[in-house]
């Protein structure tokens, strides 16, 4: 993979931080909803005022997460990118993000763009069309308090990253004696503060091309219906191997390209903005425009990862030797659950992705047909999951509007698909999927690594190639993601035997290992095992 490719690659990884807040946000949402629907709850809980009051807090809480969606994520895309001194990046990104708004600022002040000047009203008195009117005044938004440009998520990102490549090139810096103090990590907000601006007024000249080729896309994929659903969701599963999906992903919650809709002079710009404004403002838009974001999001997952994939766990398990069943029957319940309730699927797409190019092609074709017939069918269940979790809270305690029994005919459909085209391609090609492999040296199930004990600890270190070779460790949502001396010290059997249901050589010293949701700890254990064994 190339250097951009890899930078992108780790932008996409430091872009889930804040999404893992925003889901959890989104489910406490989604439960809010339900508690106010009478055929859920009756009437008499309706007016329950300390109940009411529960809820407007729960919401007011979402909604500042919600409000201030730029901000976290330029923080993320600091931290996550930056070598070292991580929050001295997160500070910087902060200043970043202000005084970059700063700067278009000064340039829409300069050009005689204000809050008045941009107003629906005053478009409308040049004699532009209501549509027009609104449309142009959306370009502009008070970010923090700073009227700038409209840049949502995207603004934050480019904070972001402009912040954390200042950061990584200065927070060493080494300045003559008599100002040596504002040297090393202190300098970073000094040139962050110099910098950021100066982008802020080019991009305040730039942004508007950039915007309109956004809102050029997002109609694109608008007008072509399910078509454009399904080639979104095959395009997102096709990129899962490289770990560039987030991007895809973040494009479409987050930019036009996911859907645009104002209310009240303000603009909501992306699938998951739209979908979390309905559930924070009941009623406010109507279920169509509603249905139209969430054709993005978890809906169209839900067949796919509440009953597709574990029908293929299923079928691999059934085509794996007699004497391997026992440990491949460990290593596809664990995936199976994790997919089933939560939507975590790595661990079970590793499992057959490399092994068999057939199966990921089956796989990406069936979650673009999950998406698109969820859209057809009127399905309207939003988040980002796409498991059992979602599926009850958005779906089934959404009530009737969100037709979530069409969810389950797919899934009736699905899994069988999915069993018994698994099964046939796996016999048929002799496809090495767990159970398969000619010489297997990797006894220990998916789930070995749950109590994450020293030895196991111990195991992952030796496969990396020892801890000389370890250069760093870090992890998403189901990858331990390491940067290595040297590849060649790299060994496969160790980390499969510590569980690892895949592993993926990203670069040439970097290497991510799929372990599943368990990573996080796994993560923590080897570092402070590194950490225990420098001091």
């Amino acid at each position: 993979m190339s250097r951009a490719g890899e930078f992108v690659q780790d932008l996409g990884k430091a872009l889930m931080m804040p999404i893992s807040v925003i889901a959890a946000a989104g489910i406490f949402l989604g439960l809010a909803a339900a508690l106010q629907n009478p055929a859920i709850v009756g009437e008499g809980m309706i007016h329950a005022q300390a109940m009411q009051q529960a809820i407007g807090f729960i919401r007011k809480v979402a909604g500042a997460l919600f409000g201030n969606l730029p901000l976290l994520f330029a923080i993320a895309a600091a931290v996550g990118l930056a070598r070292d001194e991580k929050p001295t990046a997160a500070l910087a990104a902060v200043i970043g993000f202000i005084t970059l708004h700063v700067g278009v600022n000064f340039s829409l002040t300069a050009q005689g763009l204000t809050p008045e000047t941009t107003s629906a009203s005053a478009f409308m008195a040049k004699g532009y069309s209501q549509t027009e009117a609104v449309m142009y005044a959306a370009e502009f938004a008070n970010t923090l308090g700073i009227f700038s440009y409209q840049m949502s998520v995207l603004g934050g990102v480019i904070a972001g990253i402009v912040t954390v490549l200042l950061h990584n090139r200065f927070y060493t810096i080494q300045l003559p004696a008599a100002i040596a103090y504002f040297g090393g990590r202190r300098f970073v907000p000094i040139i962050t503060v110099i910098v950021l601006p100066l982008v802020g007024l080019g991009l305040s000249f730039i942004w508007p091309v950039i915007a309109g080729g956004i809102i050029r896309l997002g109609e694109f994929i608008g007008h072509a219906g399910a078509a454009g659903t399904f080639f979104y969701a095959l395009t997102e599963r096709i990129l899962i191997p490289t770990g560039l999906h987030h991007i895809l992903n973040e494009t479409v919650r987050f930019t036009p390209v996911g859907g645009m809709v104002h209310v009240d002079n303000e603009s909501i710009i992306g699938a998951l903005s739209i979908f979390n404004y309905a559930l924070a403002h009941p009623g406010e838009l109507a279920n169509d425009v509603v249905r139209e974001a969430t054709r993005f999001l978890a809906q169209g997952k839900i067949p796919v990862m509440m009953f597709g994939l574990p029908g293929a766990a299923l079928a691999i398990y059934r085509c794996a030797k007699p004497e391997h069943k026992q440990r491949v029957k460990a290593l596809m319940m664990a995936g199976a659950l994790a997919s089933f309730t939560t939507g975590i699927t790595e661990p079970l797409e590793f499992s057959f992705i490399f092994v068999s190019p057939l199966l990921f092609v089956f796989h990406a074709v069936m979650t673009g047909l999950s998406f698109a017939l969820s859209q057809l069918l009127n399905v309207m269940i939003g988040n980002v999951q796409g498991g059992l979790i979602d599926f009850i809270v958005f779906g089934v305690l959404g009530g009737a509007k969100t037709a979530w029994w069409f969810s389950l005919l797919l899934g009736v459909i699905w899994l069988p698909a999915y069993y018994f085209t698994f099964k046939f391609i796996i016999l048929r090609t002799n496809a090495r999927t767990p159970g398969r492999e000619e010489e297997d040296r990797a006894p220990a199930p998916g789930a070995a690594l749950a109590g994450k004990g020293s030895g196991e600890t111990a195991l992952i270190i030796e496969g990396l190639g020892g801890r000389d070779n370890i250069q760093a460790v870090d992890c998403c949502f189901t990858r331990l993601r390491v940067r290595v001396a040297d590849m060649a010290k790299v060994q496969d059997p160790a980390l499969k035997q510590s569980g690892a249901s895949g592993i993926i050589r990203a670069t040439q010293n970097d290497i991510q290992v799929i372990y599943g949701p368990q990573v996080e700890g796994i993560a923590t254990a080897v570092k402070q095992n590194l950490l225990a064994q420098q001091s």
